[in-house]
Parts: structure tokens; C-alpha cells; sequence
């Protein structure tokens, strides 16, 4: 028995391919090299926050974390979040 979250299936077809978040277009446009670069360095910056780096680039926080993932290596990208997160919990408005 198959189950079909939309729709019914005919015996024999399969179902559509599932689209997961990770695979959708990002929102904004793609960033040039240096525009990249320039987000990556002041997002590891302690002092701009992430409402800055939108403004500036358009980039929301989920897409600048999404690039820093694809970016850098495992250990920094998990050391990094590890700072932003230990900041902003001991302060009110980090990043």
C-alpha cells in the first residue's frame, strides 16, 4: 500500500520526487566572490550583528549561516556557531 500525501496514485506510477528545504533556489541572488568573502569575514566579526550583513547584502540569517557551512571547514563552522550561540545567550543582542 502506498501513502499519498496529495492527490491519489494510479497502480504502478511512483510518486514525485520530494523537495526538501536544502534543495530550493536561495531568495536573494548569488553573491559574487568578493561579495562572499566580504559576508564570510563579518560574520566571524564579534562586533556586526546579523541584521547588518542583511541590510547591507540582503542576506537573511539562515542564508548566512547556510554559506558559512559551505564555506568553511567543519571544526571552524561548529566553532564559530558555538561562539555565536555562547554569546548571545550570555547577552541580550548579539548577532
Amino acid at each position: 500500500m502506498q501513502v499519498v500525501l496529495a492527490g491519489v496514485l494510479k497502480r504502478g506510477t511512483k510518486p514525485p520526487p520530494l523537495r526538501f528545504l536544502s534543495m530550493k533556489e536561495p531568495a536573494t541572488k548569488p553573491l559574487s566572490e568578493a561579495e562572499a568573502s566580504a559576508v564570510i569575514e563579518m560574520a566571524l566579526s564579534d562586533h556586526i550583528a546579523f541584521a547588518m550583513i542583511e541590510d547591507q547584502f540582503g542576506l537573511p540569517e539562515k542564508e548566512v549561516k547556510a554559506l558559512m557551512r559551505a564555506r568553511l571547514k567543519p571544526g571552524s563552522y561548529r566553532a564559530w556557531r558555538k561562539r555565536v550561540r555562547t554569546f548571545s545567550d550570555r547577552r541580550e543582542r548579539y548577532k
